[in-house]
This record gives structure tokens, sequence and C-alpha cells, in this order.
């Protein structure tokens, strides 16, 4: 079995949980239709506070559901769209994909991959615990985070529970996700 969509989320307001969705409609530059973190321009708000102008490298939040099968054995009970993201995928290695990885999803809708989600004390205030379960340190001492990937739509269309995703890599050489 391939890579696919379990569970899709959008919120028009700030709230750190999204709801799920029958479908979303990812608008090419500019992200998920109705979702308060669309745009051309950063709408996170700690990013908006720093430089409103920046590029808006995080139109769409992708994470896999192995995750919540990874905290669900740690003790945590958390479901697709309560971590913030916009697409919940199943059997794609999303945190070890290059940046700049397109995933063509659906019919339609392609989105690349420009970074990896920085963690953040609203995932210690959903659920104490949890935030360490998410970010840690590798046996080097490096940081690592697992709250999933950034992407920006390059290609719109609507995207639903069950839609195949395709992995296409960029040409080498490869660079590591980092934090965006």
């Amino acid at each position: 079995m391939g890579a696919t969509v379990t569970a899709v989320s959008s919120n028009g307001t700030y709230s750190f949980t999204k709801p799920n969705r029958d479908g979303i409609t990812l608008l090419a530059g500019l992200g998920v239709e109705g979702d308060v973190h669309a745009g051309v321009t950063v709408r996170h708000r700690s990013r908006v506070a720093k430089d409103p102008t920046q590029p808006n490298l995080r139109q769409v939040h992708l994470m896999h559901q192995e995750l919540f099968d990874e905290v669900g054995e740690a003790g945590f009970d958390v479901r697709p769209g309560q971590l913030g993201e916009n697409i919940t995928t199943r059997g794609i290695d999303l945190l070890g994909l290059p940046t700049g990885t397109l995933l063509r999803i659906g019919d339609e809708a392609v989105v690349e991959l420009t970074g990896l989600r920085n963690p953040c004390l609203q995932i210690e205030n959903f659920r104490p615990g949890l935030l360490k379960q998410v970010v840690g340190r590798d046996g080097d001492g490096n940081v690592v985070r697992k709250a999933g990937v950034m992407s920006v739509v390059r290609t719109g269309g609507v995207v639903r529970p069950g839609d195949p995703i395709e992995v296409e890599l960029p040409d080498g050489p490869h660079r590591p996700l980092e934090r965006v």
C-alpha cells in the first residue's frame, strides 16, 4: 500500500487545533482555502511579530499518522488535526525527505516541502509532557523535530482523506529539511 492522506483539517480562526474536514482546497501560492495560515506572507503570529513581510514557507502543514501511533504508545491520545496540521499522512517518511521534494496529492494538488515544523509550547499546553515526545535530541546531541513538515502550494486542487500521495525528489545533491 502506498502513501495516503488519512485526514484533512483547516480553521479560519487562530486556534491550536484544526477541525477535520471532508476535503480542503489548496490554492497555488497561498495555502489552504479559508485557513488562517493561508497567504503569500507569513501568517503564524510569532513570525508576523518579527517581520510580517517574510514569505510564507508554512502554507500547508503535513504530519504523519505514525507520530500519533508513537505518542499513543507513550500514553498520549492525539488525533488528526489536534496538533494544527492541515494534512495527515500515512505510509511516507515525511521527516526523511529533502527540502524541495514535491508531493503530488490526489488528482491535482502539488506541494513543495520547505522545512520542519518547529514544535512550540502550545503542544505542551495541549497535553502536558507531549512536547518532549515530538522534540528531543539524537545520540549526537542534535535536536530532532518530529512534529511534521511545512510546505508551499505549487499546484492547487482538492485534497480528501484516502487520496494517494506520490513523492518526487528534487535533483541532487539533497538538502535535509531544517526548521522553518
